[in-house]
């Protein structure tokens, strides 16, 4: 375990570093041209967000920015999806592995190693989906559908964690979670969806807020799968539970968040 620790850790202090030195503005970049900047440029890309104001010019948030991103229909669908996206990666952090070893009684090893499947189906689902994404964008020109499509697809493939309810075969309990994960992976298009509709003056603020809605499900899932899990005395309505929040996930997109576009400020 400490071993693991250790490795994890300062594989987080070396990215760090990383970061630290590679990432920079587009204009500045030394390993980026003007032809590749004006390309960014061109396509929507923001890259003088940090150059310096001229004199009269606001250098921060105003209290009115953050009443227009918590009344912006399309921000809080972003919000929203983004809340029952994750309710889907804390159940398999948290309560995935429990489901395995207390519901279909299965040895805390062979628990950590069936427990990685559908993490690995939810890599190659997350890479999928971004290609999917980039794929539809040259293919029809709209963000809309470039951005919606993956995650409402993704969304309604990781509902079928709820087959698990009736199979008792491990092996198609792996298949069903690796099905879910993999969906959720294809939806995850969270942060591409903040690149394109953040307002440039607060893009740091409406960020927060989309982690804050993400990670608050950190908070209240574990917690309430616990509870439907002690009421219940089995994970069938925990399953059921979270399915629901994918279902919501591509009702938000769908239905809520409409039109994909930069939000414009009221100064």
């Amino acid at each position: 375990m400490a071993v693991s620790i250790l490795f994890h850790g300062g594989l987080g202090i070396f990215v760090s570093f990383f970061a630290l030195f590679m990432l920079r503005n587009p204009r500045h970049h030394p390993m980026a041209n003007q032809t590749e900047v004006d390309y960014i440029t061109e396509g929507g890309g923001l890259v003088d967000m940090d150059q310096t104001k001229s004199a009269g010019e606001s250098n921060g948030p105003k209290m009115s920015y953050l009443g227009q991103l918590l009344t912006n229909r399309m921000l809080l669908g972003v919000y929203l999806g983004q809340y029952c996206i994750n309710v889907l990666t804390f159940f398999f952090i948290t309560w995935f592995p429990i489901y395995l070893a207390t519901e279909r009684g299965i040895d805390i090893k062979t628990v950590g190693f069936l427990a990685a499947i559908p993490a690995i189906c939810g890599f190659v689902g997350g890479i999928s989906g971004g290609v999917f994404s980039d794929f539809l964008m040259r293919k029809t020109n709209s963000l809309s559908i470039a951005r919606k499509t993956p995650i409402v697809l993704g969304m309604l493939f990781s509902m079928t964690m709820v087959f698990c309810n009736y199979v008792d075969s491990i092996t198609m309990i792996i298949i069903f979670m690796g099905m879910a994960f993999f969906g959720k992976g294809v939806g995850a298009l969270g942060w591409a969806v903040m690149a394109d509709t953040a307002p440039k003056q607060i893009s740091g603020l409406a960020g927060g807020l989309f982690n804050m809605c993400g990670n608050a499900s950190s908070i209240i899932s574990p917690v309430a799968i616990g509870y439907i899990v002690q009421a219940t005395g089995k994970f069938e309505w925990a399953l059921v539970f979270v399915a629901i929040h994918a279902l919501i996930a591509a009702f938000s997109y769908l239905f809520i968040v409409g039109p994909i576009k930069r939000m414009e400020l009221k100064e």
